[in-house]
């Protein structure tokens, strides 16, 4: 099934009123090699119907954005640009002024901390559960601007990694400059209360940025409801292309932001003593980009628009309760992370005192499964959270089947009964 040629939603709907995955999965074809692959917090498979758009570009109009005035460079800027106003609408942005087209989630929260002018004395708070993407830059920004950093850890029991609202009022202050967060753990998959934290900071005038890589694929992210200042998210956890990425900037604070790089593309004037930069995105985007991933972004968006984020997200509950319970109940395995209800489809464990590299390897040798394992890029969440040196990290998408989760649950059984022998 091509998404792109539907023309109601409603073949793409069981009675039960969430799409069909198996129609789904007619538009990755690497799952017709029988590869279940539950890796999708490291990086989504992509359609058939975003790789056709890029490939279109390619063969139909392949030029150069926003330089030249031939019907090939026209049709091209036309095409990122309406990529650019897709994701804008997406995460329900004011204006596409808003949306500064990178290549990945690290890339706008690096544009955002080398681009803030910080004084000493400011306060960055953060969390513990960070990817190293928001956590590092932040070390970085302490060390060379004499900042101070704040990390707030969860309650007790820690390991289940929840945060609330409250713990960010006993260090939000007004020195604080800015409040990183993650919108869901990329490890333990509980999603933060954002918005509330997002009003706290806003009462003493600190700026918000959300590291959203594994909630916009994964749910209806709205930047406007959540309140944020700045959004940063990649097209390759989203059925996109890799090299695809967003940084949201709220307009009323975009010009707090200098860019990282400068030149082509981001100029409006030069003399020889003298340059003046554009306004709005285009300011951030020196050089050409990778305009086929932009595209495919654009194209992924339609993909997820015409299965519906709500129907994704429901569907996908269902799958993080069978994969959580699933786990939870073999004796040795150890799952970490709360309950269902507040979480996302990724499921960290630990079989025994068995190293997460081996447990993944079997998985992928014996059942054909593929998950993560090891630290998964957030070692101060592993060290002080789960107290271990990694996991294995299972995590599933719109074209995983309930049939995958139970198999995934028998093979981590039969590695259990295996090591009981």
């Amino acid at each position: 099934m091509v998404i792109n040629s539907m023309t109601s939603s409603k073949s793409a709907l069981e009675a039960n009123g969430l799409f069909d995955v198996c129609k789904i999965r007619e538009d990755f074809p690497i799952l017709k090699s029988g590869v279940i692959y539950l890796d999708s917090t490291a990086s989504s498979l992509t359609p058939e119907p975003v790789l056709q758009r890029m490939l279109e570009f390619y063969r139909e109009y392949r030029a150069n954005v926003e330089r030249g005035v031939h019907r090939l460079a026209v049709k091209a800027s036309e095409e990122y640009e309406r990529a650019r106003s897709k994701v804008a609408d997406f995460i329900n942005t004011k204006s596409t002024s808003e949306i500064v087209m990178t290549r990945n989630t690290t890339e706008g929260i690096n544009l955002v901390a080398n681009g803030l002018k910080w004084r000493k004395g400011d306060k960055i708070v953060t969390s513990v559960l960070e990817h190293h993407s928001n956590f590092i830059v932040w070390l970085r920004v302490r060390d060379k601007h004499g900042v101070k950093l704040e990390v707030v850890m969860p309650r007790k029991p820690v390991e289940k990694g929840l945060l609330y609202p409250n713990d960010f009022e006993k260090v939000v202050d007004d020195k604080t400059r800015l409040v990183a967060i993650t919108h869901v753990s990329n490890v333990l998959g509980v999603i933060t209360p954002v918005k509330e934290i997002a009003e706290i900071a806003h009462e003493h005038g600190a700026l918000v940025l959300i590291d959203g890589a594994q909630s916009v694929p994964h749910m209806r992210v709205d930047v406007q409801k959540l309140g944020c200042d700045f959004l940063a998210f990649s097209g390759h956890k989203m059925c996109a292309p890799t090299g695809s990425g967003v940084l949201y900037m709220r307009e009323e604070v975009a010009k707090e932001v200098e860019p990282s790089y400068i030149g082509g593309g981001t100029i409006e004037e030069v003399d020889i003593d003298h340059y003046k930069l554009l306004e709005g995105p285009a300011r951030f985007e020196a050089g050409t980009p990778d305009v086929a991933a932009a595209i495919g972004l654009g194209a992924a968006v339609d993909y997820l628009n015409k299965i519906g984020m709500e129907n994704i997200e429901r569907y996908e509950k269902l799958l993080t309760k069978q994969m959580y319970n699933g786990l939870n109940g073999i004796p040795n395995v150890e799952v970490y992370g709360p309950e269902p209800e507040r979480r996302i489809g990724i499921i960290p464990f630990n079989v025994a005192d068995l190293n997460p590299h081996d447990v993944a390897l079997a998985l992928d040798v014996s059942a054909n499964i593929m998950v993560r394992s090891g630290h998964h890029c957030a070692q101060p969440l592993s060290k002080t959270v789960i107290c271990k040196p990694g996991t294995v990290r299972a995590s599933a998408y719109l074209y995983n089947t309930k049939e995958e989760i139970e198999k995934l649950v028998s093979a981590v059984k039969e590695i259990v009964e295996t090591l009981a022998k």
